[in-house]
């Protein structure tokens, strides 16, 4: 039967005694589809396939899963204590960055949270642009959600077009040119660099990307911090650009990868930093139903250890760039690839792409020589007068097959 799957860590179940009294009793009488991530799972496991289960987005509220047994206080107390569990377990796998920000306990709740609020640990403001993101990402989603319900965007990812091969087309751009296949990132702004390019026209920008052989394409999708959008992917895909296309984005939901797929995109971006181990298995298997490449990003040791552990991983992302403070260190790819963590990415045939801080051909010798096959690059290219020159440049010589 179905059930509620509350996980500590992958693999381990967080015990069901900890709900609230009244929730427990709901888990005991009906189905509820919903995990401590906001992430939902059918646990009708085949036993003929143990390892294949369904993912899917949460489409309908949290009293409609309940099957109208719960009182709107239940639901109230329920969606306050996933956020809390949400929060906690991210904690427990070193992620420092909070999902959501954390609230005092609604009216009517009793349970393992009310000492650690007695204790003064609520804040409402985040401590970083990551986390700020993240927060808005929340509320983001759940407006998109509303405009683009689900079913709806299972029925446009039917009619989409067939996925191209992101994946191969970095190892063919690496066997190729002999450097590391290039990633060229559509980019208007950031929030740690202003405006980067006044002039902006997607279009033109990753046409001048293809011509200069670009393997793939980024596309910054992010509208409030990274001037991007959704129609920018959709463009780029409309006017017949080859090149395979990220979709960059802050990721904190399924919805977000249907929605990616039902608009262009042939590969996704996963953020170590913002999703839980348990999230990041989802995530991986319902991009790979849905056709779509994921780019699993790390920033340090911690987080790379963390993916390493995570089955079914091909692209690994390291990102010179601390999305909490933002300071590059480009020496970051090279520490990250030492030692076990680098025999292991090896021994998986995993792609690392290199991400930030790459301006000069001595940046990418320096990212090659440490192990990486892809490289991600924006800021570098994107401000130039001819992105097609800037590529060159940034290589040391043309890497288009012209």
């Amino acid at each position: 039967m179905d059930a509620l799957v509350p996980v500590q860590s992958a693999g381990q179940r967080l015990p069901l005694r900890l709900l609230s009294p009244s929730l427990h009793r709901c888990i005991g009488s009906v189905s509820i589809r919903r995990s401590v991530s906001g992430f939902a799972m059918d646990t009708r496991i085949s036993s003929r396939s143990p390892s294949q289960f369904t993912i899917r987005s949460q489409q309908s509220d949290l009293k409609e899963s309940l099957g109208g047994v719960a009182s709107s206080s239940d639901v109230r107390i329920k969606e306050w204590e996933v956020d809390m569990y949400q929060n906690e377990l991210a904690i427990s796998q070193g992620i420092r960055i909070r999902r959501k920000p954390p609230s005092k306990a609604p009216l009517g709740y009793s349970g393992p949270f009310e000492l650690r609020l007695l204790n003064g640990q609520v804040a409402d403001s985040p401590s970083n642009i990551l986390e700020e993101i993240t927060w808005y990402k929340d509320h983001e989603v759940s407006r998109m959600k509303e405009l683009n319900p689900l079913e709806a965007l299972k029925k446009a990812v039917e009619n989409a077009p067939p996925t191209r091969d992101f994946v191969g087309a970095l190892r063919s751009a690496h066997q190729r040119t002999g450097f590391p296949g290039l990633i060229a990132e559509v980019k208007k702004a950031s929030p740690s660099r202003g405006i980067l390019k006044e002039n902006f026209d997607p279009v033109e920008i990753a046409q001048a990307y293809e011509r200069g052989g670009a393997a793939c394409l980024s596309v910054l999708t992010d509208q409030k911090y990274f001037k991007g959008g959704f129609e920018n992917l959709e463009a780029i895909r409309s006017a017949g650009v080859k090149c395979p296309l990220l979709c960059k984005e802050f990721v904190v939901d399924p919805w977000q990868i249907y929605y990616a797929r039902a608009k262009g995109a042939d590969a996704v971006l996963l953020i170590a930093a913002i999703l839980t181990d348990l999230e990041i298995t989802y995530l991986l298997k319902l991009s790979k139903k849905l056709g779509l490449a994921a780019l699993v990003e790390v920033h340090d040791e911690r987080e790379m250890g963390r993916v390493l552990g995570i089955e079914g991983i091909e692209l690994v992302g390291i990102n010179n760039r601390s999305l909490e403070t933002f300071k590059v260190d480009i020496s970051n790819t090279k520490k990250l690839l030492e030692g076990e963590h680098g025999r292991q990415i090896r021994e998986k045939d995993m792609i690392v792409v290199g991400e930030s801080g790459l301006f000069t051909p001595d940046d990418i010798a320096y990212v090659q020589a440490a192990g990486v096959k892809a490289v991600l690059v924006g800021e570098s290219i994107v401000k130039q007068n001819d992105p097609e020159k800037g590529i060159a440049g940034l290589f040391g010589r043309n890497i288009s097959q012209t």
